[in-house]
């Protein structure tokens, strides 16, 4: 699923993310095993990522779904992540 996105021209969440927060200022990821050891190991972070970022000199809360997992489909510890 990686490849046929990046065949596609779209960038990968993290590369978003990457493309939108400041430059050299670090991402806290939160989360980043949920869902780890379920679904068959099929949807790693749960298929969203989430965490704080600097945008344009602000600190903000970022929440960016996965499309490579599952085409950004929500799974229960999906919206659980996403609450918190």
């Amino acid at each position: 699923m990686v490849k046929r996105h990046q065949e596609r021209g779209k960038l990968l969440v993290r590369d978003r993310i990457e493309e939108l927060i400041d430059s050299d200022t670090p991402f806290l990821e939160f989360s980043p095993l949920a869902a780890y050891g379920l679904y068959k190991d099929e949807v790693p972070s749960a298929g969203i990522i989430t965490g704080i970022g600097v945008v344009n000199g602000r600190e903000v809360m970022i929440i960016a779904n996965d499309a490579t997992v599952k085409g950004g489909t929500y799974y229960p510890l999906t919206v659980k992540k996403h609450l918190r």
